[in-house]
């Protein structure tokens, strides 16, 4: 027993080092290639600290355990919430929802869109398949793709030119010189793939080391997933957003949650890629749709913190990070009974 909890503890602990230093290279990597905050926290930053959901779901597919791998990538949506929820009441300076830009919102949309869509394919239980790959993630993959596609060509159109950040890219230009900027890219991108390398040894075990865990304690694989391997996985999202939020980098914190909650639902593919049983959305429990609805609502009142711009606060009638993180818990605790 002590063992597996061991084991457990070491490889959340080497995910949760693994995905802050990814995050780290990918934020460098950004810098160097001319990428803007938001498109960063979107695509690059949403995707590498997914990474420990991604490896983490496949390896418990592996496993034949798909509550694990579909309660991973559900769970992780409550747990982005959460943090989103945690930043904008730990940053009390300024209002963390309304200073990231308002085009989140598509983000937030496509992710809830996804989302929705992942809870009705689970309910609807379909068995069609091509290639031991289920239509249906092959499905949430295309629509993530082309959502992606829309969001990215708003921002090439609305794309807010900040002065500060033109000086800053500037300077570091100037600073580094094209050798320079070639070789601190040949670092960053080799430091981004040992962490990747470390998330692909440390995920196995994690996935593992929960089963059991579910095994001896008699709960459900749908709520370890949900709870206990979710938050360990969406750790690396708690670490960088924080970083972010100091840094006073808004869109780079919400653009990374909200834009990892859509990559997840993409990554049912992956994992359905691994699963050799069928379809994996037709073998998971039908609760795994409480934890997406669940998720819904918490990612709406996130969507309706960034669309509030009211300057001037009204007690219990405006958005606030608390109901996001009271409706976490209450959430778990309907999954729980």
């Amino acid at each position: 027993m002590w063992t597996t909890w061991g084991l457990f503890a070491l490889s959340a602990v080497t995910i949760v080092i693994a995905g802050t230093k990814l995050s780290q290279y990918g934020d460098r990597i950004a810098e160097l290639t001319g990428l803007g905050r938001l498109w960063i926290g979107v695509l690059l930053m949403a995707a590498a600290t997914s990474l420990p959901e991604v490896f983490t779901t496949m390896s418990a597919s592996l496993l034949k355990a798909p509550d694990l791998a579909a309660g991973d990538l559900f769970g992780a949506g409550m747990s982005n919430m959460l943090t989103l929820g945690l930043i904008d009441l730990l940053h009390r300076k300024k209002r963390v929802w309304q200073q990231a830009a308002f085009e989140h919102t598509l983000v937030a949309s496509l992710a809830m869109v996804l989302t929705g869509l992942a809870a009705f394919l689970v309910l609807l239980r379909p068995d069609i398949e091509h290639a031991g790959i289920g239509l249906s993630s092959v499905l949430l993959l295309m629509i993530y793709v082309l959502g992606m596609r829309v969001v990215f060509r708003q921002e090439d159109v609305k794309r807010r030119q900040r002065e500060q950040e033109a000086v800053v890219e500037a300077a570091v230009l100037a600073a580094d010189g094209p050798v320079g900027r070639r070789a601190a890219l040949r670092w960053a991108s080799a430091g981004f793939a040992v962490a990747a390398l470390a998330l692909l040894v440390a995920a196995p075990i994690l996935a593992g080391s929960a089963r059991e865990i579910a095994e001896q304690t008699g709960v459900s694989a749908t709520y370890i997933g949900t709870s206990l391997v979710a938050i360990t996985t969406s750790l690396p999202e708690l670490v960088t957003s924080l970083a972010a939020v100091r840094l006073g980098a808004f869109d780079l914190a919400v653009g990374n949650l909200f834009g990892s909650n859509a990559f997840n639902m993409a990554a049912f593919f992956f994992a359905d890629a691994a699963f050799r049983e069928g379809p994996l959305l037709s073998a998971v429990d039908p609760a795994h749709a409480l934890t997406a609805l669940w998720s819904i609502l918490l990612m709406n009142i996130g969507l309706m913190g960034i669309m509030y711009r009211v300057e001037k606060r009204y007690l219990l009638i405006e958005p606030d990070s608390m109901a996001m993180i009271v409706g976490y818990f209450l959430g778990l605790w309907l999954l729980f009974r």
